[in-house]
């Protein structure tokens, strides 16, 4: 049997319009000053994938790794589709506003899974807000109208953030980050929005970027946000709970954590801030801020070991 090691993976990178800096000035991410909206951390998608660095499967894609060891991801994996995408986003300015489909609406409209999500928000400036659902109860026709004679701004539920927060995004929940928030994003292995609204930005071809009113009107929710929250759980580290993932959040000020990788699901480990380093076995994996990890399921007891680091772990 091969013997099961953490992969670390080379990301991959997204230009967009509202993206700013800090990923390549602070994370070392691409190109040094280079503009990067997000980071995708861990995609095994057509449009990106991972490449695993270093070890026996250095210059491979992390999606030839799972076809060659189709358990590495786990026993709750369908087969299919790989279940999550996770990514860092920096939003210089704001992004537009926007909902996601359910499975169901997806399965029935477009080839990929639908969208559900969670942020936790690494860093805001001062009076940063996100767009987190509705401010009431209104009909897609009131909606509809809003869009249409640019009132929709009026209808929001604008909250203020702060470091350390996390949220849970449902799909059909109507959402947007705002200007000067850098976020970890996990979620269902999806790459559809639509959006409602996008203060009549231009793309790089000089166009209008388009909106998707009618699919997104028909996914919207007009569901009170305050009643938004995921599973609940008893361990205090766990910061996002559905049947899609499990995000726990470890601060490490001088200690370590050991960590049982089982049967059930892979582990991605993702350092948001600090250097930390990963141990299995006797052999240590250094992992510096905006390094990520692939752990394959079954892998046994790993430990991580800190100064001081923040990191973020997520499973199926």
């Amino acid at each position: 049997m091969e013997k099961l090691v953490p992969l670390k993976l080379k990301q991959i990178t997204k230009q967009i319009i509202w993206g700013g800096t800090r990923l390549s000035g602070e994370y070392g991410l691409g190109e040094a000053g280079e503009q990067i909206a997000e980071a995708w951390q861990l995609t095994c998608r057509e449009d990106g994938v991972n490449t695993i660095v270093g070890g026996d499967y250095d210059g491979k894609t992390i999606e030839e790794y799972i076809e060659a060891n189709k358990a590495s991801v786990g026993t709750k994996w369908d087969g299919g589709r790989f279940p999550l995408l996770i990514k860092l986003i920096d939003a210089e300015k704001d992004l537009s506003i926007q909902v996601h489909p359910d499975d169901e609406y997806a399965a029935a409209h477009t080839t990929d899974f639908g969208k559900t999500e969670m942020w936790y928000i690494v860093d805001a400036k001062p009076g940063a807000k996100i767009i987190y659902g509705l401010n009431g109860e209104y009909t897609s026709e009131e909606l509809r109208a809003a869009i249409a004679n640019g009132t929709l701004e009026k209808m929001m539920n604008y909250v203020p953030v702060h470091a350390g927060e996390a949220y849970f995004i449902p799909s059909g929940l109507v959402h947007a980050i705002g200007e000067g928030i850098l976020i970890a994003e996990i979620q269902q292995n999806s790459n559809i929005t639509y959006r409602v609204y996008d203060y009549n930005r231009v793309g790089a071809d000089g166009k209008l970027r388009p909106l998707h009113i009618d699919d997104a009107l028909a996914v919207i929710a007009s569901t009170d946000p305050a009643h938004v929250k995921s599973e609940e759980s008893t361990d205090p580290t766990v910061i996002a709970k559905c049947k899609y993932f499990t995000v726990n959040k470890y601060d490490l000020c001088d200690e370590t954590k050991e960590i049982e990788v089982g049967a059930e699901s892979f582990l991605h480990l993702m350092c948001i801030k600090g250097k930390a380093l990963i141990t299995l076995d006797g052999v240590d994996y250094a992992m510096n801020m905006g390094d990520t990890y692939f752990v394959p399921a079954n892998t046994g007891k790993i430990t991580l070991e800190a100064e001081n680091a923040q990191i973020i772990a997520s499973t199926m």
